[in-house]
């Protein structure tokens, strides 16, 4: 059957700008979807602009029907991934599609055969553009909002993945934390959990202190330091460079709580660890329904995020050598009583490896539970 529509390869700026509005378009009534800063994804696009493209290549396509789009979707060349596995990995990502089976099709086989034709063995996804940015796709609890830096999709999209082929790669957990547990009336904190932190400062001689932002770089340096050895076992890591990782802090900057950045010290002033919870600004984003603080933006933004009670745990890590010493249970535990010290309600760590156990066990330690999931799929091409 002939198809009434066409993928096309985004060209110059006004196929991009097209890209980047259907989105907002596909979720003008949903509202459970918090929109991107239309300056961020413009950014985010922008091959002279993100580092991303320092190390790898990304072709945009775009469905189209009666000048119309109708579907997204951005083929994925990861240099440093593939360097780092000694894989030949390609990735998908920035899918979005209307609910028809066929155009999702078409726009899976332009992915596919731009990976192809770069060498690429496997196609993975969703990542936008790697598991330093957004990935997974949400499985369950589609009448949630994403917390901030979360992805959200509704509950075609697997459906969609899974008929053309794809295979679970690997699930991602999100876990929920409420505050009112560890509150008066609540179980509160577990004895095992201090006793862990009291062991953690006393036998391991660590030391985990809050953030100095006055000396917001050289804090950033430490973190880099601590990074790249403490994910590297993981699934799916890539290394970050300097510069996207003075970029992603300059994006972060504006809404980081000073009061829930920690960082864990040997006694010979190494740093050992790090941990990153960020307000969960989506809960002020969601009322900015174009994409857009200004003219009008700003008002219902400022107004909202006030209003903030929720936190996200985003990263947290231990380098190799430090690990299984309790230092999670102690950025947990910090973390819970500054968020509700400060008025937090609930927080959401996430995402966190099916198979990383010692992390869950840490998290449920603390009563948490895992409340959604994200599936990132393969195929082979």
């Amino acid at each position: 059957m002939p198809r009434d529509f066409e993928i096309v390869p985004v060209e110059n700026d006004r196929d991009r700008n097209a890209f980047i509005d259907f989105q907002y378009e596909l979720y003008r009534n949903n509202p459970v979807w918090v929109p991107y800063l239309r300056s961020e994804r413009i950014e985010f696009t922008d091959r002279n602009r993100h580092p991303f493209f320092k190390h790898g290549d990304v072709a945009f396509y775009r469905a189209v029907r009666n000048k119309r789009t109708i579907g997204t979707i951005a083929a994925i060349r990861n240099d440093n991934h593939n360097q780092f596995h000694q894989e030949k990995t390609g990735f998908f990502g920035l899918f979005d599609v209307i609910e028809e089976y066929p155009v999702a099709e078409a726009l899976f086989d332009a992915a596919r055969d731009w990976t192809k034709a770069q060498g690429m063995e496997t196609l993975r996804g969703p990542m936008s553009y790697s598991t330093n940015e957004e990935c997974g796709m949400l499985l369950n609890a589609y009448d949630m909002p994403p917390v901030v830096m979360m992805t959200y999709n509704p509950p075609y999209y697997p459906t969609f993945v899974e008929r053309y082929g794809f295979k679970k790669s690997k699930d991602l957990y999100a876990y929920r934390m409420d505050t009112a547990t560890f509150l008066d009336g609540g179980k509160g904190i577990p004895e095992k959990v201090l006793r862990v932190a009291d062991i953690v400062e006393k036998r391991h001689k660590v030391r985990v202190r809050k953030v100095n932002m006055k000396r917001f770089y050289d804090e950033l340096a430490l973190a880099k330091q601590v990074y790249n050895d403490a994910w590297s076992r993981n699934w799916g890591f890539v290394p970050m460079t300097d510069a996207e990782f003075d970029h992603l802090a300059e994006e972060l900057k504006a809404i980081l709580d000073p009061d829930l950045l920690f960082v864990a010290e040997a006694e010979n002033g190494r740093p050992v660890g790090v941990s990153v919870s960020l307000p969960d600004v989506n809960q002020a984003f969601r009322h900015v329904r174009n994409g857009r603080l200004f003219p009008f933006g700003w008002a219902p933004f400022l107004w909202y995020r006030r209003q903030i009670n929720c936190l996200r745990v985003i990263i947290m890590g231990v380098v190799k050598d430090y690990q299984l010493r309790g230092i999670d249970s102690v950025f947990y535990l910090r973390t819970i009583q500054e968020g509700a010290r400060k008025g937090y309600t609930w927080g959401e760590m996430s995402w966190i490896l099916e198979d990383n156990i010692p992390m869950r066990q840490a998290i449920e330690a603390l009563y948490g539970t895992i409340y959604k999931t994200y599936r990132v799929y393969d195929l082979s091409v």
